[in-house]
């Protein structure tokens, strides 16, 4: 009888070849199955969501004002009106309901956001939870202030918004005529000088002019007197002075005080009693004073 012969694989003729020698077998299926793809890390090969804005930016031509006071005011004023944006979690007091009322009957869009975005589109500043966009100032021109009745007040290169603002909080309450400034170095109507005068400024005429000199003469054409805040040697005493009314009263630069080419403008240099060691007082505190005493001489 003849045995079983062997193969050229080594393996035994009429038995299976044994698993892990040889050709490997072929899998289930008599298919090939490729390999899994790997798993990319976190963030590799895929489109990530998109992330909400972390920074609100006004539109072009458009601003962000801010503050309880300066909004609401700007919401009864004279500017474009875009969006109000209050803080979420904000405690709607009776102003606040009232704010939201006014925009609605405005046509105001108004969006609920965290506060964190406020702070960081209005940084260092007391925004109170509130943001305005709105359009720029609306200034007015010269000839409106020269034919309105009242005081006129003139700034003469004022660069500290602050002072500016306190100014324009004043000309308002004792109703001035308009505020006439100058185009060129000199602080202009920005949200932060919009807070200063707590929103005053946007019920008052201000009128930028090229050329200050010739805003006072015009000024002078039309019956005002012109009286210049000074307190050097020569000025007279506000309180006793025999002055008409209404006049132009103008108000220099933080330091500097009026230029000279304002000075020899001037009908008359005016100052304040200083009687306490202190030689002065800052431009918005005494152009403050001297407003409601000619408010007073108007009136007697």
């Amino acid at each position: 009888m003849t045995g079983p012969k062997n193969d050229s694989r080594g393996g035994r003729s009429g038995s299976p070849a044994r698993p892990g020698k040889g050709r490997p077998a072929a899998p289930t299926g008599g298919k090939h199955q490729p390999a899994p793809p790997k798993a990319l890390p976190p963030g590799r090969g895929r489109k990530l969501a998109q992330k909400p804005p972390t920074v609100l930016a006004p539109t072009a031509g458009c601003e962000f004002l801010y503050g309880r006071n300066a909004v609401w005011e700007a919401l009864h004023g004279r500017r474009l009106l875009k969006r109000l944006m209050v803080a979420e979690g904000i405690k709607e007091d009776e102003r606040i309901r009232a704010m939201l009322a006014q925009a609605t009957a405005q046509g105001v869009e108004i969006d609920r956001v965290p506060r964190l975005l406020l702070d960081d589109a209005l940084r260092g500043t007391n925004h109170q939870g509130v943001m305005l966009e709105a359009g720029p100032f609306v200034y007015a021109d010269l000839p409106e202030i020269i034919t309105a009745p009242g005081t006129v007040l003139v700034l003469d290169h004022l660069q500290d918004p602050q002072n500016f603002g306190t100014l324009l909080r004043t000309a308002d309450a004792v109703e001035v005529a308009g505020i006439v400034v100058p185009a060129d170095r000199a602080v202009g109507i920005t949200p932060a000088v919009v807070n200063a005068s707590s929103g005053a400024v946007e019920h008052l005429r201000v009128a930028q002019v090229a050329n200050l000199v010739q805003a006072l003469e015009d000024l002078k054409a039309h019956g005002r007197w012109v009286l210049g805040l000074a307190g050097e040697k020569g000025a007279v005493d506000l309180f006793t002075a025999d002055l008409p009314t209404p006049s132009v009263l103008v108000v220099g630069a933080e330091g500097t005080g009026l230029g000279q080419r304002i000075r020899t403008t001037c009908d008359l240099l005016v100052a304040l009693p200083m009687r306490g060691k202190v030689a002065s007082l800052n431009a918005a505190t005494a152009g403050s004073i001297a407003l409601y005493d000619l408010l007073r001489r108007s009136r007697g």
